[in-house]
């Protein structure tokens, strides 16, 4: 008979993740039920609102990827205004972007999902010169690798341990028989942990220059930029571009290093396809290359739709064609519909709480979270899908470190449908992007040096709806919203955790967590190691699927913070 198993929280991600799992007689799990456990309600808020003003308040759905809801929010008022961006604001844009992805990706990894890969108690017991040895064979010049360096880390973690204060490394699964390193290459990866927390600033700082500040960048405005100054000087562009050199040094020499040993040590659940899931990917395309509307633009990595892991067709995307479903989510609609449109959407919270034994109602509403879905399908988004759609678009860069990779793990294709596969085409995408860098730099200041100073076009606001659909890192993001009144009548927001945190739909079919999930072999349910490198390996953010408000204005906690 299954026995349930209850997650809760979802430690090391942003919001209230909860996850409930079946574990039949042979170990495995049967059923999975991913859940919102905060309300959704940040589209209220923006009505009413100015139009110009949306961007400033989407920003603040999110901590993390502030600036991708800022983009969205007010290239969905551009949409409804019909407005055009100069090509130097567009190239702007896509320069903080690039900032902002790379510092995501490499923060995601190591602060944030890293520990489900390497165990910090067994790199205490690591030999300093083996473990150089070892970075010496992924890559010529690893980064910060030699015996007094290592030397180095294992007694500050040491420290940390002979403390009791572990701090982000308490309450881990240290000595689950799932973690595959030896101790040496437990002690790279820690080291690199620590190395990032210092990287990590130079791509933020990079991210600022153009974006006026991290996070919540004010640089962007309804038809353009305001920071011309800034890319019209030479200091600044040269600035960016010594902060993106850093931290491209740093996933050239440590993050892909770290991805190569982690493919290595993890292939046997790669190849067994632990974590794959739905198998249908969906981008709305990175990295604009002109400035026409979204269904004819052309993009770095392109838009793009695969079903059922047919590498051999990408489809082409229409939003028309997107729904968000409640039959499983704590919502209702008005009408009755089973779906609706973003641009008709609706946020009408109907709690119905837990089952008497605290455990989710599965037969019935379940999340705070919408079940969107493409045409109704669910879909999986984030860095494997881009990755997916541009190489079976023949994207040469992605195809080249795509099979480059595999080439050398010796390994074929279907190592990407899993958990490793998700986790490390995250860190390969970081490298093409930053590899990119000098492609935009170059493209910018040619316009600027040819006379082009145009940052900002003018217009005539009006009533209408608009919308804006690119990718954030944790991907696919689209913004809708409706003015009426010379105000906001509308606004709807799908962001990437709710493509893939969704429960199940009207017709039972599961989100990208909950398909992960199911067929997941388990050492031990009380230590679900497994679950949480799953779930942690799509990067959730549930403070951008889900928002805490309370609908009557009052304060909802008081906290005193001695300092």
């Amino acid at each position: 008979m299954a026995a349930k198993h209850v997650i809760d929280p979802i430690t090391r991600i942003e919001g209230h993740l909860r996850i409930e799992i079946e574990v039949g007689d042979t170990g495995t799990v049967e059923e999975a039920a991913s859940s919102s456990t905060a309300f959704r309600g940040f589209e209220s808020i923006m009505r009413g609102r100015d139009p110009k003003d949306v961007g400033l308040f989407a920003q603040r759905i999110c901590g993390v990827c502030t600036y991708h809801h800022f983009e969205r929010g007010v290239e969905a008022t551009e949409s409804a205004y019909g407005v055009t961006i100069p090509p130097n604001a567009r190239m702007l844009r896509n320069l903080i972007w690039a900032a902002q992805l790379v510092n995501d990706h490499t923060t995601h990894f190591y602060q944030l999902h890293s520990m489900d890969w390497f165990d910090v108690v067994s790199a205490l017991d690591a030999d300093p010169q083996a473990a150089t040895d070892i970075a010496l064979q992924y890559h010529d010049k690893p980064y910060n690798a030699s015996v007094s360096h290592y030397r180095a880390v294992a007694e500050r973690l040491l420290a940390f341990v002979q403390s009791g204060q572990l701090g982000p490394f308490a309450g881990g699964y240290w000595g689950h028989p799932k973690y595959r390193l030896s101790p040496e290459e437990n002690l790279i990866v820690a080291s690199h942990y620590l190395d990032n927390l210092a990287i990590q600033r130079l791509s933020a700082k990079a991210s600022a220059i153009f974006g006026g500040k991290n996070p919540h960048p004010q640089s962007l405005i309804v038809g353009g930029i305001t920071s011309a100054r800034d890319a019209l000087d030479a200091h600044r562009i040269a600035e960016y571009q010594f902060l993106m050199a850093k931290s491209a040094d740093f996933v050239e020499r440590a993050y892909l290093p770290d991805m190569a040993l982690i493919g290595d040590r993890y292939r046997e659940e790669a190849l067994a396809g632990e974590g794959g899931g739905l198998g249908n990917y969906m981008s709305f395309g990175a990295l604009s290359l002109d400035e026409r509307p979204w269904e004819n633009r052309a993009f770095f990595l392109q838009p793009g739709l695969i079903t059922e892991r047919d590498m051999s067709t990408v489809q082409t995307i229409d939003p028309m064609r997107i729904g968000e479903e409640v039959a499983h989510s704590w919502y209702t609609y008005e009408g009755g519909e089973e779906s609706l449109h973003p641009l008709d959407g609706q946020t009408n919270p109907a709690y119905t709480g837990f089952g008497e034994d605290g455990t989710l109602q599965t037969e019935g509403s379940y999340s705070w979270i919408k079940a969107p879905r493409y045409d109704g399908m669910p879909v999986e988004v984030g860095p494997l899908a881009r990755m997916l759609i541009a190489y079976a678009g023949g994207n040469e860069s992605v195809r080249t470190i795509m099979d480059d990779y595999t080439s050398q793990l010796g390994v074929p294709f279907e190592f990407w449908y899993s958990t490793v596969g998700r986790t490390v085409a995250r860190g390969l995408e970081t490298k093409i992007v930053a590899d990119y860098v000098p492609t935009m730099i170059g493209n910018l200041t040619s316009s600027v040096s040819n006379g082009d100073d145009r940052f900002f076009n003018r217009f005539d606001a009006k009533d209408g709806s608009g919308w804006a659909m690119a990718e954030a890192p944790r991907g696919s993001l689209s913004h809708w919203l409706t003015v009426q009144g010379g105000s906001v009548s509308n606004y709807q927001a799908i962001v990437p955790s709710t493509w893939n945190a969704s429960p199940k739909d009207g017709r039972e079919q599961m989100g990208a967590y909950e398909s992960a999930l199911v067929g997941q072999p388990m050492s031990d349910p009380t230590q679900p190691l497994e679950v949480v490198r799953t779930i942690h390996s799509f990067d959730p953010c549930l403070a951008c699927a889900v928002h805490i408000l309370n609908r009557d204005g009052e304060e909802i906690a008081h906290h005193e913070v001695e300092v």
